[in-house]
């Protein structure tokens, strides 16, 4: 399993990391939520712990800029703060457990076993559709052949296949698929290319339908001809 821990107290950043190291886990650990963030965006993870106070970015901003990206990755809030009102906020952006400063590592280690467990019965690992298999830990595709998707195309991908049933317009994803703010009908249109591209290079027959500037859908090519 592959943590993300962010934590600005050395100290204590070393000792939950070699801790959790112990125990199994695969960790990847940062000082300050900005860099904390930038890796959030680029790699899968199992489960997430953050800080509530550090550096450059607090760890609230981290949890809501990811939950606005629409990655639902389990996350662990640690902080100093024990007031109701600091849990509230956390919990109401996205947080899925709250564990305030100072802790057992016993304890720390429950929680993080729940989130764990969490994720793996609420968020599969593999998504299956048509011929083609998209797996949320390391953004591949594959089918014949795979391909490794980047995060906007995993998150498109992703969407469309909870969607499927219905088209999906492009002022819909561009409000649920969040990229740069410039981001406009074309950088849509620019992603569904890219991903009937990798369709076309995996060996598969499932493609995305639709026009710049409309709805999209995507289908199992397969599927019409039976």
């Amino acid at each position: 399993m592959k943590l993300l821990l962010a934590e600005d107290t050395n100290d204590l950043n070393r000792a939950i990391t070699a801790i959790l190291q112990h125990e199994g886990y695969d960790v990847d650990s940062f000082f300050d939520g900005e860099a904390a963030l930038e890796q959030l965006l680029h790699s899968g993870y199992d489960g997430v712990i953050l800080d509530i106070m550090m550096p450059k970015l607090d760890g609230l901003s981290v949890l809501t800029e990811i939950r606005r990206r629409h990655i639902f990755t389990p996350v662990l809030l640690l902080t100093a703060k024990a007031e109701i009102d600091d849990r509230v906020t956390g919990l109401d952006a996205g947080a899925d457990d709250y564990l305030p400063k100072p802790f057992a590592m016993k304890e720390l280690l429950a929680r993080i076993r729940s989130l764990v467990r969490r994720r793996t019965e609420y968020d599969p690992s593999e998504i299956h559709f048509g011929d083609f298999t998209l797996k949320t830990e390391d953004f591949s595709l594959t089918a014949v052949n795979t391909v490794r998707l980047c995060v906007k195309e995993f998150e498109l991908l992703q969407m469309l296949i909870n969607n499927s049933d219905v088209p999906s317009s492009t002022e819909t994803i561009l409000q649920r698929v969040k990229g740069d703010s410039g981001a406009n009908s074309d950088t849509v249109w620019l992603y569904i290319t890219y991903l009937n591209g990798k369709f076309r290079s995996i060996g598969s027959r499932a493609r995305i339908t639709g026009e710049r500037g409309g709805s999209f859908r995507l289908i199992d090519g397969g599927a019409e001809n039976e």
